[in-house]
């Protein structure tokens, strides 16, 4: 009798649910094992296809698999709950968050980075010095010309929802488009279209072509232009690098922001502190071109 008592008792303790309270509770997962299924802005996926690889080696019992798509359909992704984590660039807005507290939904939002939004153009292209608000009557005019009167013929982004687009269409106010604008399917067949178009114009996410290291994203930046963006004044022009993202110098930036449910000590948030706070996955950030949360830039005065 005493004997299944003890069995009892411990049968219970590894069967209870999940309470980040207890610290006795058995759990499949943790910080660096187990399964996480991700969702991620597929504008990022160069920076997460590298953060997994690296996480996942210097944890073996751990797996996580990612998901791509378009920012809309991975913020339609959280609220369905089919995953407890994703990848965007921005916070949830006051409506989204009040939507989120009505249905009980707890999480927890995190800046890792910040990124940028490049232009790039047909190597044939002889205008690659731009301005914002040149960009935004390209989008949305079609009898609007480039600077030196070139012909522009398709302005190409990944998806409709994506990032790029949500980015780029919010932040100048576009209410319509140019009929030029046609959406593709992902950054890499904006790249590969510009590359094969003459009179192009495509929208991508900077760390798709930011690696110096990585041969992928150099042969991507082979065969094309980034154009220089300023604000008020051509003088000021500047390409997407991580220095003028730090200072806020290239006008088109915005942050990479991991949103959290999964519990504080399973394998989701185990990642999420990886690339928030370990020196690995802050350091992956920087190699990729662009801005760690917490990692200082070191600027170079010339």
């Amino acid at each position: 009798m005493k004997t299944s008592g003890i069995l009892l008792f411990f049968a219970l303790l590894f069967s209870a649910c999940d309470s980040n309270n207890n610290p006795f509770v058995y759990q499949k997962d943790a910080h660096g094992r187990g399964k996480a299924h991700i969702y991620v802005e597929e504008s990022f996926k160069p920076l997460f296809s590298t953060s997994i690889a690296t996480f996942e080696s210097q944890y073996p019992k751990a797996k996580v698999t990612a998901t791509y798509g378009a920012e809309n359909q991975m913020i339609d992704a959280f609220y369905a709950n089919k995953t407890k984590t994703i990848v965007v660039s921005r916070n949830f807005n006051d409506k989204e968050k009040e939507y989120l507290k009505s249905k009980n939904v707890s999480y927890r939002s995190d800046k890792i980075a910040t990124d940028a939004i490049v232009i790039i153009l047909h190597p044939s292209m002889e205008d690659t010095v731009l301005s914002v608000a040149q960009i935004k009557k390209l989008l949305s005019n079609d009898n609007s010309k480039l600077p030196s009167n070139s012909p522009l013929d398709q302005i190409v982004f990944d998806q409709k929802g994506s990032a790029n687009f949500n980015y780029l269409t919010h932040m100048l106010q576009i209410e319509q488009l140019s009929s030029r604008v046609s959406a593709l399917q992902s950054n890499e067949e904006v790249i590969n279209y510009v590359k094969t178009h003459p009179g192009t114009m495509g929208v991508i996410g900077l760390n798709w072509i930011s690696d110096q290291e990585d041969p992928t994203s150099m042969a991507f930046m082979d065969g094309l232009k980034v154009a220089s963006i300023y604000t008020t004044k051509p003088a000021d022009a500047c390409k997407p690098y991580a220095g003028f993202i730090y200072t806020k110098e290239y006008p088109l930036i915005r942050d990479i922001w991991v949103i959290n449910k999964g519990r504080r000590s399973g394998l989701h948030t185990g990642f999420v502190l990886f690339m928030k706070k370990d020196d690995k996955g802050q350091l992956i950030i920087q190699k990729s071109g662009l801005v760690p949360a917490l990692t200082p830039i070191r600027l170079v005065l010339q």
